[in-house]
Order: structure tokens, then C-alpha cells, then sequence
């Protein structure tokens, strides 16, 4: 248990003994549900188990919709984690906690049968999962085409990740649009009957969620993250779901992003 962090924590969370996360479970490897068809698992489950346990609180991961979680703090959740990209639109809305960097990357079929240039998807259909920085992106994207004179792109979106994939397996999509760990795993679980695109692109930190209001509850979660990131803890955490290299050094809330 981290004391100093433990000492940050709100009256009302310490006496509750519990901190409620909400989740968006359909995110493989960053948050999903195991085989037993009700454990939340993945290294996002992981790393906020970590930070409960060092602020000597249980964790109650409860699954919900990625869009409703952000607008559920302070009332329904006491965090989220939820691969969030850390957006200047995002901490308008909450406190963000950083702890990991992730990019963006597309996958297609194997063998990219459709000979898809990733520089330019216009016309193509793309499955995202709704709510996610890629679904953001790539409705950009699709009007740069059509203000180019392309035909627009064809855009699936699907409340599971895991549907996503699956839909790209089957033919319906053919390209995914995700963040890259999430892209890897989707490689691993299907066998490679879908490969990424090309590089990871724009890298960015993502981070824990707390009500804005919260602050205190905020820098509890930051300190006892930063103490998982000194002791090696957090790299081992990620390390275990093959993103080691994604562990940040500082725990800062609401870093300065582009």
C-alpha cells in the first residue's frame, strides 16, 4: 500500500473502501470480459486494480458503454479506464490521468486483398468502434474526401470492438481503424486472417478519468500511479499483455497535448 497516496484520498471514497470504475469491456487486450463471461480482465483491469490496491481500496470494474462513461463520473463511477486518448476536449469534460502511450493503426485482410493505400481510405469501408479517437478521425477523413472530390468513406461503427474485428474477418469491412495494441491482439486472436496496415501513427497518451470536480480523488489516483511506474510495477502490468514499452514515466494530470 502506498501511504502518501492513500493519505490524497477524499473522505467519502476512503470510508467507502471501494473505488467504482466504469469500463467499456469489449476493448481487447485493454479491457474485456474473460472466458468466464463476467470477470473484466485486460491490462487496463490490471493497472487500475494496481493503483486500488496501493491506495488500500477494492476495485469494482463495472462494464458500460465507452460514451456514457465520461458523463457518469462523480455520480455513477469514481473513474474510468478505458483506453482514453487524452484529448483538450476530454479534459474540458474531466481530469485525466496519464500512465501509457498508444498509437493508431489500420488492419486489413491478410494479404491486403483489396490493395488498400492506408494515405488514403476514401471510398473504402471502415469499421470502428463508436466513441473511440478513430471513430472521431476517421468521419474527418471522410470529409476531407468528399471536400476533395472522392467519394466518401463508408463508415461501421460498432458499440464492441470485438464486432469491429469480426466484421473485418467476414468481409463486411475492409479495413479496422483501432488503437495499435488493440489492432496486435486482433492479429494474435485471429489467427492472422487479418494483419496491420502499415506503421503506428499518432501516438498519444491515454489516461485514467475522474470528475472534474474531483481533484482530490485525482491526485490520489496520479500519486499511487506514479509509484506503480517508479517501482516497475505498471511495466510489468502492461509487459504481461505484450505493451511494456507503452508504460509512461510520469503520472501527470491533464498533460499538455496537441
Amino acid at each position: 500500500m502506498n501511504e502518501e497516496a492513500a493519505a490524497l484520498l477524499p473522505e467519502d471514497v476512503a470510508s467507502a473502501g471501494t473505488l467504482t470504475v466504469g469500463s467499456n469491456t469489449e476493448y481487447a487486450p485493454a479491457e474485456f470480459i474473460a472466458d468466464d463471461g463476467r470477470t473484466p480482465v485486460g491490462f487496463d483491469i490490471d493497472t487500475i486494480h494496481a493503483g486500488g490496491a496501493a491506495l488500500g481500496l477494492d476495485v469494482e470494474v463495472q462494464s458500460a458503454d465507452f460514451p456514457a462513461i465520461i458523463p457518469a463520473l462523480g455520480t455513477k463511477y469514481d473513474a474510468g479506464i478505458s483506453s482514453f486518448t487524452i484529448t483538450p476536449e476530454r479534459m474540458e469534460q474531466a481530469n485525466m490521468i496519464a500512465f501509457l502511450n498508444a498509437g493508431s493503426a489500420y488492419a486489413v485482410a491478410s494479404g491486403n486483398p483489396d490493395d488498400v493505400d492506408p494515405e488514403n481510405l476514401c471510398g473504402l469501408t471502415v469499421a470502428v468502434q463508436t466513441g473511440t479517437i478513430q471513430d472521431e478521425d476517421i468521419a474527418v477523413q471522410s470529409d476531407e474526401c468528399e471536400a476533395a472530390g472522392e467519394e466518401p468513406i463508408d463508415i461501421l461503427q460498432y458499440e464492441s470492438q470485438a464486432d469491429a474485428t469480426t466484421n473485418l474477418v467476414g468481409g463486411k469491412a475492409q479495413v479496422m481503424y483501432a488503437d495499435s495494441p488493440v489492432v496486435g491482439y486482433a492479429v494474435e486472436q485471429t489467427g492472422g486472417q487479418i494483419e496491420q496496415l502499415g506503421d503506428v501513427f499518432d501516438s498519444a497518451p491515454q489516461g485514467i478519468v475522474v470528475a472534474q470536480e474531483d481533484t482530490e480523488l485525482a491526485e490520489a489516483i496520479a500519486a499511487a500511479v506514479q509509484g506503480l511506474m517508479d517501482d516497475g510495477t505498471l511495466a510489468e502490468v502492461l509487459g504481461a499483455w505484450g505493451s511494456e514499452d507503452a508504460a509512461l514515466d510520469t503520472a501527470e494530470i491533464n498533460p499538455s497535448v496537441g
